[in-house]
Formats: C-alpha cells, structure tokens, sequence
C-alpha cells in the first residue's frame, strides 16, 4: 500500500484555480483511491473555454468547503481539455480516452468512480454553492452504495 501511495504523490497536478492539487495521471488518482479506500471525483473541463467549467470552479471546486469535504471524502482528479494553454502529449492523449470510454459528451461532466474506475455516479454543473454540490455529492455517492 504505501507504493501506491507513494506513486500518487509524484502524480502531476494542476495548479490553476479550484483545481489546486488535482491529480492529472489518472492510474495514479486510481491507486490512491484503492490505498486511501476513498472514491474518485473526476472533472472533464474546457478550463480556460467552458463557461459553465470556469463557473464550476469558481462557485464550487475553488471554496474551502468544497475544498474540505474533498480532502477528506475523495480523490479529485481532473481531464481537462483546454484551448489555449498546452498540456502534455500523454495527458492529453489519456483524457482523449478517458473522455472516449466514459461516453463525455459535455464539459463540464463530473463523475464518481471507484477505485477501478467504476462510474458510481454521473453529474455536472449544480447550483447552489459548494454546500449545495457537496450535498449533491454525497447523495450521489450514497445511491451507489451497496444495500444491506
């Protein structure tokens, strides 16, 4: 186990606005997801071009609250697609991927996953706040839980 975490902490992450510390290396927010026993939040954003992104993360993802709950409630990580800033060829290629396999055909689309990569939930831009999208969070999270 302390591999894998310590394969997520070399993980490369985005350091622009509420995706501070975002993991970008989606195999790596995998690991840590399973170490940590915690779900993924995955972020499909046009940061730089979306609209409906950019108001995302300055309402929600960019907030303590949101900030709080996510530290210790899952692993974030972010597939962003954007326009006018360069990422690297190999992450671009994985969210091209990622966008691909998860059937993305809007930005933003936010996903829970498990630690394989199981959709546990699928979402987007709420309003509201980051009391209100936490809240949408976890119930999101607790109608994919396993019943007892």
């Amino acid at each position: 186990m302390a591999a894998s975490v310590g394969c997520a902490g070399s993980a490369a992450d985005t350091t622009e606005g509420g995706h501070k510390g975002w993991l970008t290396d989606f195999e790596a927010a995998k690991k840590l997801a399973g170490a940590r026993n915690l779900p993924i939040l995955a972020d499909f954003s046009g940061s730089d071009w979306c609209g409906w992104c950019i108001k995302l993360d300055k309402e929600v993802f960019s907030k303590p609250v949101f900030q709080a709950y996510a530290d210790a409630n899952v692993v974030l990580f972010l597939a962003d697609f954007p326009s006018r800033k360069a990422i690297p060829a190999a992450v671009q290629a994985q969210n091209e991927k990622l966008a691909e396999n998860y059937g993305v055909r809007g930005f933003p689309t936010v996903l829970l996953l498990d630690a394989a990569g199981k959709v546990l939930g699928r979402t987007g831009y709420q309003k509201g706040g980051p009391e209100a999208y936490v809240k949408h969070v976890k119930q999101l999270l607790a109608a994919a839980a396993p019943k007892e």
